[in-house]
């Protein structure tokens, strides 16, 4: 697996001064806001998005005070939407350690989440860069789209390879794609690069969620989440949407009888994993995910050859090769 002191090398140091702005701005007199957002702390991620942002700002331009406030923008903004989603979810554990709504509740969470979001949102008008003010009021706006087209395909049971797409688009690669985008913006890169680091960022969001999904059919203690999950919540991903659309009508029958019904029992969910995985959608999804990478990597390496653009290759490998 990549390291990503490694990745991050040739942004080190602004990586650093990051890791402690985000720890400052998030801080609260109120105590139990400051109990929720050390807990936050406590559990929060790898912060590639940060790492993202800063390694695509060094590859158009030398780092500014907006590309580093604008990592903590970022981040926060992240953090903001994993808190809503676990509520929204109802899932009590993310990469195998309790949610905030797990260990408050609900109200608690959801307005710990309002507070990080109203933070997000004063720390970008501060920047004083209307651009990333409107990509970031866009990214919010996309990402509740995201979240309420899942929640209504789940319900409508689609199986439709585009729709699915469409929602993870909104769903991830809006924010990651904002993460490339911002960070060339930071810079004052011209707008065609811009426009290249916006659509870098996106195919690595799609190379993000496809990797996600399939961890959904594989039983692994370092993923986070039970095997299933996705198919227990009625969210139908990308390996088992190709099975049904390309098994024998037959064999498909009873599986889509299953989806319809809702009849997601611990077996019957077994059962469709098995069935995603015997007519190659596993495959299928990996396939896609490794399309989705080489469009990033061609953009990446239309650029001058650098320490930076070495590691946003990595960072590429990452994304596509990760296993949690």
């Amino acid at each position: 697996m990549i390291d990503r002191s490694q990745i991050a090398k040739p942004v080190a140091s602004e990586f650093k001064q990051f890791e402690a702005d985000f720890a400052r701005v998030l801080h609260s007199e109120t105590p139990l806001l400051q109990s929720a957002i050390e807990q936050v702390l406590c559990s929060n991620g790898k912060h590639v998005r940060p790492l993202l942002l800063l390694l695509t700002a060094k590859v158009c331009g030398e780092l500014t005070k907006t590309t580093q406030d604008a990592a903590v923008i970022i981040e926060t903004l992240h953090t903001t939407t994993l808190i809503h989603d676990d509520v929204v979810d109802e899932t009590k554990q993310r990469r195998g350690i309790p949610s905030l709504n797990a260990i408050f509740d609900n109200r608690i969470a959801v307005l710990t989440g309002d507070y990080m979001l109203a933070g997000t949102i004063l720390n970008a008008a501060e920047t004083g860069n209307i651009v990333i003010i409107k990509i970031i009021a866009k990214v919010c706006r996309e990402l509740s789209e995201g979240e309420l087209i899942q929640i209504d395909n789940a319900e409508k049971h689609s199986l439709n390879e585009d729709e699915y797409l469409h929602m993870i688009r909104k769903k991830t690669a809006t924010l990651i794609s904002a993460c490339s985008e911002i960070g060339a913006i930071s810079v004052n890169a011209p707008s065609e690069i811009v426009h290249k680091c916006r659509l870098f960022g996106e195919y690595l969001g799609f190379c993000f969620q496809i990797k996600d999904d399939i961890f959904d059919y594989y039983d692994d203690v370092n993923i986070g989440k039970p095997t299933g999950n996705d198919i227990r919540e009625g969210k139908i991903t990308l390996p088992l949407l190709y099975a049904l659309k390309n098994a024998p009508e037959k064999e498909k029958h009873a599986h889509l009888e299953v989806i319809n019904n809702q009849n997601f029992t611990p077996e019957n969910v077994i059962t469709l994993i098995n069935f995603a995985k015997q007519h190659n959608g596993i495959e299928y999804a990996e396939k896609r995910l490794l399309e989705y990478k080489q469009k990033a990597v061609e953009i990446i390496n239309s650029f001058p050859e650098s320490e930076a653009r070495n590691s946003l290759l990595m960072l590429a490998d990452y994304f596509s090769e990760r296993t949690n």
